[in-house]
């Protein structure tokens, strides 16, 4: 709901603020007051085109700004968020323009900068404008399909083709991926076969490349170990040490055996010397046997393959090769073989597949078509209850002789969508024997503004959406009495739970409202000014005796006024 609209230096308007009340709100006022000024000012803070035309003389820059209640329809919510605008729950919807006096202008939207496209696509939902000059809204043919819709309660028939739409897409891609995929495996059939074949062969297992480099690494360092070690056992001159050292130790135990013969006693410190020279030679001998005995153990320890390390290293090459030629890696060579193996069996097996995939498309097609029709009947329905509804609004509108109706088409190459299989579009013949044509068929502004009020006033109560703001400009033109008492029967009928602003001249229309603005112009300090005034009862009930008695108001129009209210 529009609750605050603020008006800065437009046109003749200096300062305004309006809190704007639920309900229906008339502007009234003399010919040229400047009531088209506030609508202009609505316009442009909703995204209307703005110029430098706008911008009140002796001005640098010219503002609008409209405050609606924090919004809870989440179709505008999404649009909002879309635009890359965040409204907090309970925080008002501010739009606002700025037009500088060279023409410029700018946008925003709870204070943050904004393209006035994005301005106008969310005033669009939250105002509709019916009137002389323009109607938006029900002049969009692609809003009447929602529009009636709703008036026919069709949502359940709604959700019924949406899963079935969701349901036939998915059958639907499910067999052009099986397609595709097949027909992909058959244009390289004799490439995977001949790949399978070599990673048959190959047999690559996981893992195998990260164990075989570690095994490499273990061989490699095994082979100069052993070279290592032959090195240390020849440093210690292998046997050849051993029997030195036996035939030193021969030598010297001869030596002793002399010594004694020669009548040298045992305790001589000649034998003690040679004894220990003998004990010291027979530990030597049997630790370079223990030294040779380890150095052998030493080597013995590394036992592997003869020619391992090359058989190893072959195999490593070996699958680095075959990655390189499948433009993969090592570890992927197993999983690519259960691959290729797959494709190759869906060559062999794709046929059943797709034929089933198929099947349940088809059973698919046939339950969608099921719920399209259930829909379009419950349209044709909907339909025909709205054209006798909007054709009895016609007649007490002055549009007697214009005639409605709901066509619907096919939609494009047959598509099955979410919305059904037609396109909904109103259409409207304004004299007998004219063709059906588009709304905006109607040349008058003024009867395409009452026609635009008897469609709202036949979907009133209907709709299950939130209603926008709705504002009608002089719908009452070149109309009174009966006609216009039916038009502000109406528009008060349509403020019901709703918000509607019209500018009139009729005091019957004037009548029905529950909030009243008189626009008037006034000289101020030698400038023309535009005001508007918050009219009380008393006001209002002069205001319209004005509307009917012109310059002088009499006690007859008073007492007219009073009853027109009272009515």
């Amino acid at each position: 709901m529009l609750t605050a609209l603020s008006i800065r230096d437009i046109v003749l308007v200096d300062v305004l603020d309006l809190d704007v009340r639920d309900g229906l709100t008339v502007l009234t006022g003399e010919t040229g007051a400047g009531k088209s000024i506030i609508l202009d000012a609505l316009g442009l803070a909703l995204g209307a085109r703005g110029d430098a035309g706008l911008v009140r003389a002796g001005a640098k820059q010219a503002s609008a700004t409209a405050v609606f209640t924090a919004p809870e329809d989440s179709a505008l919510l999404e649009l909002i968020s879309e635009k890359g605008f965040d409204v907090a729950p309970g925080e008002d919807l501010i739009l606002r323009r700025v037009v500088a006096s060279d023409g410029r202008s700018r946008a925003f939207v709870n204070d943050q900068p904004a393209g006035v496209t994005a301005l106008r696509e969310i005033g669009q939902a939250l105002v509709e404008v019916h009137g002389q000059h323009e109607t938006v809204g029900l002049l969009d043919w692609k809003t009447h399909r929602a529009l009636l819709d709703n008036y026919g309660g069709l949502q359940p028939q709604l959700v019924g083709v949406a899963q079935a739409a969701e349901r036939l897409k998915t059958a639907e891609r499910e067999v052009a991926d099986l397609i595709a995929a097949a027909a992909d495996a058959a244009a390289h059939a004799e490439e995977l076969t001949n790949n399978l074949a070599d990673l048959d062969e190959l047999d690559p297992r996981p893992d195998e490349e990260t164990e075989l480099a570690g095994e490499r690494a273990v061989l490699g360092a095994a082979e100069k170990a052993m070279g290592d070690l032959t090195d240390a056992r020849a440093s210690l001159g292998g046997d050849k040490l051993s029997r030195n050292l036996a035939a030193a130790l021969r030598a010297v135990e001869h030596a002793r055996t002399r010594a004694g013969q020669s009548g040298v006693e045992a305790d001589h410190p000649l034998m003690q010397k040679l004894g220990a020279a003998a004990e010291a030679i027979d530990r030597t001998l049997v630790e370079a046997e223990e030294a040779l005995a380890c150095v052998d153990a030493a080597a013995g320890a590394f036992d592997f393959e003869p020619g391992r390390l090359d058989k190893t290293e072959e195999r490593l090459f070996a699958l680095r090769a075959a990655a390189r030629k499948l433009n993969t890696s090592v570890e992927l060579l197993p999983i690519l073989r259960e691959r290729f193996r797959e494709q190759l069996r869906m060559i062999e097996s794709g046929a059943d597949a797709i034929a089933e995939a198929q099947q349940r498309a088809a059973e698919a097609r046939e339950g969608y078509d099921l719920a399209a029709t259930l829909l379009t009947s419950a349209r044709e329905a909907a339909a025909e209850r709205l054209t006798t509804s909007v054709m009895e609004e016609l007649g007490p509108l002055k549009l007697e002789r214009a005639r409605f109706r709901v066509a619907f088409e096919p939609v494009a190459d047959g598509r099955r969508g979410p919305l059904g299989v037609e396109t909904v579009r109103f259409e409207i013949a304004t004299n007998a024997g004219t063709p059906f044509g588009p709304l905006d068929a109607i040349a008058s502004g003024g009867e395409l503004a009452r026609f635009a009020l008897a469609m709202k006033a036949a979907l009133a109560g209907r709709e299950d959406q939130r209603q926008p703001v709705m504002i009608f400009d002089e719908v009452d033109q070149g109309v009174g009495g009966a006609v216009a008492e039916a038009v502000g029967t109406r528009l008060e009928r349509l403020s019901r739970g709703a918000q509607v602003l019209v500018v009139t001249h009729s005091p019957q229309v004037a009548a029905r409202g529950h909030a009243h603005w008189k626009v008037r112009k006034a000289d101020v300090g030698g400038m023309t000014t535009t005001t508007v005034d918050a009219l009380d009862d008393d006001q209002r009930r002069e205001e319209i005796a004005r509307m009917l008695s012109g310059a002088t108001v009499t006690d007859e129009a008073r007492a007219a006024a009073r009853a027109l209210i009272g009515a």
